[in-house]
């Protein structure tokens, strides 16, 4: 989806009216590539943003959104906007996390599996994530949490032994060591290719929110979901340092402004969709329903697995994270 707005005219000034008007001062444009489809929450709170930034900048600046991996497939985004391919973009979170294990903090299993103990354990991480980013040469604007991740599966399973051999769609490094704790065979897939790797069998699971298999109309291709709450991973906007720095102090409040708000708004939008995509799932003739009781002890045994291998990977930082998060319990 592109944004369009009309380009700012230059202030007459005494020099204008002695040398003849000056053409229109054009506005300074931003491509914001987004990895989820147009329809998504997060392409809409995106668009959002940008209409904000128009009118708080008073068209200085002009952001166009580029939904469902248009301009930038997902894993390319990060680098498209380090190396000011872009100005300004969206990426999951938990996305860098071969990078930095601190970016995979919002997808420790079972840690912060509702939205209070999400907000929580961001805010307990927010410190080290900005310093991270900063050595990247990018500065956060706002981050916005997906609805709990529940399991997809075309056919009932009632335990671990049932997920074995099962390709499973992985989008970051949880999910892909997930798979293999569970014995199913992780298979890299971005949102935008989830619908065909579905219908051509590429993939046959995955852990997702309800967003995302409502968005992409898996019921075409699956037949359940189990609700497990694992974790709520983050999706943020990030823009380009040396492009930030370039920004007035006026417009760097304006868009902070609007950049706090995209984060209420798409908060509250991400606590809406979760019922609404569930009840979605069920119309489009899913089987939804929380995950049985065995199924979730050996899930909770593989997320303490998991937990341990983060915490060690992450060393200092991701205990004090998780030390931090405690502490607002």
């Amino acid at each position: 989806m592109k944004l369009t707005t009309k380009l700012m005219t230059g202030v007459a000034t005494a020099a204008m009216a002695l040398t003849g008007a000056l053409p229109a001062m054009a506005a300074e444009k931003w491509d914001m590539p987004m990895a989820y489809s147009a329809s998504n929450f997060h392409s809409e709170n995106g668009v959002e943003f940008a209409n904000c930034v128009a009118a708080g900048t008073n068209g200085d600046i002009e952001i166009t959104v580029h939904a469902g991996g248009s301009l930038f497939a997902g894993a390319d985004i990060k680098r498209a906007i380090q190396t000011g391919q872009v100005q300004i973009g969206e990426r999951l979170l938990s996305g860098h996390q071969n990078e930095n294990a601190v970016f995979g903090f919002d997808s420790v299993p079972f840690l912060a599996p509702s939205f209070d103990d999400s907000a929580k354990l961001f805010k307990a991480a927010q410190p080290k994530l900005e310093e991270v980013l900063a050595e990247q040469n990018l500065t956060m604007l706002y981050a916005v949490p997906w609805p709990p991740q529940g399991l997809y599966f075309n056919k009932e399973v009632n335990s671990v032994a049932d997920m074995a051999g099962t390709k499973f769609r992985s989008y970051n490094s949880a999910t892909a060591r997930l798979a293999e704790l569970t014995g199913m065979l992780p298979v890299t897939i971005e949102a935008a290719e989830i619908s065909q790797a579905f219908a051509t069998g590429v993939a046959e699971s995955m852990i997702s929110s309800g967003a995302t298999g409502y968005d992409r109309k898996v019921w075409e291709s699956l037949s359940h979901f189990y609700e497990v709450d694992a974790w709520l991973p983050y999706n943020y906007v990030m823009v380009n340092n040396d492009v930030w720095d370039g920004v007035s102090d006026a417009n760097k409040t304006a868009i902070t402004t609007c950049a706090s708000e995209a984060s209420a708004r798409g908060l509250q939008a991400s606590k809406d969709y979760t019922k609404f995509t569930m009840d979605g799932l069920s119309e489009g003739g899913m089987t939804v329903a929380p995950a049985g009781d065995a199924l979730m002890g050996e899930l909770r045994e593989i997320g303490a697995t998991m937990t341990s291998e983060w915490l060690e990977a992450a060393g200092d930082d991701g205990a004090a994270i998780v030390d931090g998060f405690k502490a607002m319990k």
